[in-house]
């Protein structure tokens, strides 16, 4: 079994940046795709962002496209959410997710095998 852990969160102003990071313990983390989803209070968890298992496809959420840039770094078992341009309506717990297969992007819950125990992104306007 593999653990997860997010770091990086924090308080942003509106138009900053965070950069978020996910390291994997245990089980190697080169074999799965990766994702990161985001749960606002009192709203459902969306999907942010997927990368497969080399890093040469990736697919966002359509509110994130174009400000966030996922990436990973096999050697270091680690995962990045690289955040720009931030919005208050980014605020959200953010949790790193790894997929159930090497090429099927997780885009869905149903498509992650372990989660993260999450990290607070707060935006202020």
């Amino acid at each position: 079994q593999v653990q997860l852990v997010e770091s990086g969160g924090g308080l942003v102003q509106t138009g900053g940046s965070l950069r978020l990071s996910c390291a994997a313990s245990g089980r190697t983390l080169d074999n799965y795709a990766m994702g990161w989803f985001r749960q606002a209070p009192g709203k459902e968890r969306e999907f942010v962002a997927a990368i497969n298992w080399s890093g040469t496809a990736t697919s966002y959420g359509d509110s994130v496209k174009g400000r966030f840039t996922i990436s990973r770094d096999n050697a270091k078992k680690t995962v990045y959410l690289q955040m720009r341009n931030l919005k208050p309506e980014d605020t959200a717990v953010y949790y790193c997710a790894q997929g159930r297969s090497t090429v099927i992007l997780p885009r869905t819950e149903n498509g992650v095998n372990v989660w993260g125990q999450g990290a607070l992104v707060t935006v202020s306007s």
